[in-house]
């Protein structure tokens, strides 16, 4: 799965890899976590351009009675999104992008869970696949939120965990985020573990361990 993950880049780094108009005012994120705000990509609804927004990080599906069940959905298995209630609709026509420059996992070594971030060898932005979903409330009020998607590891990260998140490579953007890709089998094939060799990871203390500790003491190597 995928449960924690960081974003320090500054707005000019995310709007240059995601070639956005406008540069984002973002603040940097050590320890983001389930129902806390994340930023995500988009093609806007209105103009058809890429935007960058927020959503609640957990999908609220739009048939459920109670926001709640988006504690539960942080994460949605990439071979089989496509066909579950809770994603499918989603998946064939709110796609996003969401900018990260780490994750955490918890290694497990001699009975204990060893914190590590995990990033691009040369630490630069990626972007994590997801899915977003809008409810609506009885009131009228309305949520946006989203999902990431997760795959098999790779080779490097296969000791730590049995999934990663789907990492999507810059020239796979157009394609992820196209509206008008509404058949799973044109995208299906983008969901799959990132290489192995363009990726490093490194042990962090249990600080990161509470969600609270929203500060750079978080991605400090351990020594």
């Amino acid at each position: 799965m995928c449960g924690r993950f960081t974003l320090i880049a500054p707005g000019q780094a995310v709007a240059e890899l995601f070639q956005l108009t406008d540069i984002p005012n973002l603040a940097p994120r050590y320890n983001i976590a389930p129902t806390q705000p994340v930023a995500a990509v988009r093609i806007s609804e209105k103009s058809g351009d890429r935007e960058l927004t927020h959503f609640n990080w957990g999908l609220i599906p739009r048939w459920a009675k109670d926001p709640k069940i988006g504690s539960r959905m942080i994460n949605a298995r990439s071979e089989t999104a496509a066909e579950k209630p809770s994603f499918r609709t989603a998946f064939k026509y709110r796609r996003c992008l969401v900018p990260a420059d780490g994750f955490y996992e918890w290694q497990k070594l001699n009975g204990q869970k060893q914190p590590v971030r995990i990033q691009m060898k040369d630490g630069s932005p990626f972007a994590i696949a997801g899915l977003w979903e809008r409810w609506a409330s009885a009131d009228g009020s309305e949520i946006e939120s989203c999902t990431l998607l997760t795959t098999e590891p790779n080779e490097l990260l296969q000791d730590i965990h049995n999934r990663m998140p789907v990492i999507v490579a810059p020239r796979d953007f157009d394609l992820w985020l196209d509206p008008g890709a509404q058949h799973p089998g044109e995208v299906q094939h983008l969901l799959r573990s990132y290489p192995a060799g363009e990726m490093s990871y490194y042990p962090v203390s249990t600080h990161v361990n509470n969600p609270r500790n929203e500060d750079p003491m978080c991605i400090e190597p351990l020594s």
